[in-house]
C-alpha cells in the first residue's frame, strides 16, 4: 500500500500538468494593458539617463473579451523599432469562439531626456548664469541639435543667438570660446605642459579648431576648443 501512494506522490510532482486540468479565464482589460506595455518594454532600449512613458489607450469598458484557454500573448504588429506611435496585437485561443480571439492596441511612448533650458530669455552677448538655468526632462521628438544634461556645462558661456524661455539651450546657441575673448592657450605632450595667452579670432564650441593669435610671439596658430576660455595645441 504504501508503495502505491509514494508511486503516485512521484509522479504528481514529476508531471504535475498531466493532473493538471486548464480552466479559460477572462483576462481583465488592465491585464490586456499590462500585456501591451510589457511587450514595449521588452523591445525598447534607451540610455540609463532616460525617462520612459508608456501609454496605451483606453480600453473601451464595454468591451468584452472572450475566456482564454491559457493566458494571453502579446507581440508588436511590426518588426520596425519603436517609435511614439506603436501597435500590439494581444490574442489567444478561446473555447467560445472558433477561430483565435484577437486585439490591436495603440500604445504611445514617450521618451525624455534631462536637458539643460533657459530660465528666462537670454539674448546675444548674455553670459550664463547658474540661476538662469535649470534641468528638466524633454521629449526626444522636441529635441534639435546637440544639447547640455548638466547645468556645470554650459555656466559661463556667451550666448551668440537669442534662446526664448523655457526652451533647450543647444551647443549653436553658444560660444564657449567667442572671438576677441582671451584665452588660456594649453601646449601639450605626452610629458610637458606649457600654458599661455592668446586671442581668439572666432567663436568656437566644444572640439571646434579655431585661430588664436598668441600674445606673447603675435603668431596665429589653430587649437581646439576645450572648455569655456581654454584651447589646446597638441605638440
Amino acid at each position: 500500500m504504501n508503495k502505491l501512494i509514494w508511486s503516485f506522490l512521484i509522479t504528481l510532482l514529476c508531471f504535475p500538468h498531466a493532473w493538471a486540468k486548464e480552466i479559460p479565464e477572462t483576462p481583465s482589460l488592465s491585464a490586456i494593458s499590462d500585456l501591451a506595455i510589457a511587450a514595449i518594454q521588452q523591445k525598447l532600449a534607451i540610455t540609463n539617463n532616460a525617462k520612459v512613458v508608456i501609454s496605451p489607450q483606453s480600453l473601451d469598458t464595454r468591451l468584452s473579451p472572450p475566456r482564454c484557454n491559457t493566458p494571453p500573448t502579446a507581440e508588436i504588429a511590426s518588426d520596425r523599432e519603436i517609435g511614439r506611435n506603436n501597435t500590439v496585437k494581444i490574442s489567444c485561443n478561446s473555447p467560445d469562439l472558433p477561430y483565435p480571439w484577437q486585439i490591436y492596441i495603440s500604445v504611445r511612448v514617450d521618451i525624455l531626456y534631462p536637458v539643460v533650458i533657459a530660465i528666462q530669455t537670454l539674448g546675444p552677448g548674455d553670459l550664463i548664469a547658474e540661476d538662469q538655468i535649470k534641468l528638466e526632462f524633454v521629449e526626444q521628438t522636441s529635441l534639435r541639435g546637440q544639447q547640455f544634461d548638466q547645468t556645470e556645462q554650459v555656466i559661463g558661456t556667451r550666448v551668440k543667438r537669442r534662446i526664448a524661455a523655457n526652451q533647450p539651450i543647444y551647443n549653436g546657441n553658444l560660444c564657449f570660446v567667442c572671438k576677441g575673448d582671451m584665452v588660456s592657450i594649453y601646449a601639450r605632450s605626452d610629458n610637458v605642459q606649457i600654458k599661455t595667452v592668446g586671442e581668439a579670432l572666432r567663436d568656437g564650441n566644444l572640439g571646434d579648431r579655431i585661430q588664436i593669435k598668441n600674445s606673447n610671439s603675435q603668431k596665429i596658430i589653430e587649437a581646439n576648443v576645450i572648455g569655456i576660455g581654454e584651447v589646446e595645441v597638441r605638440m
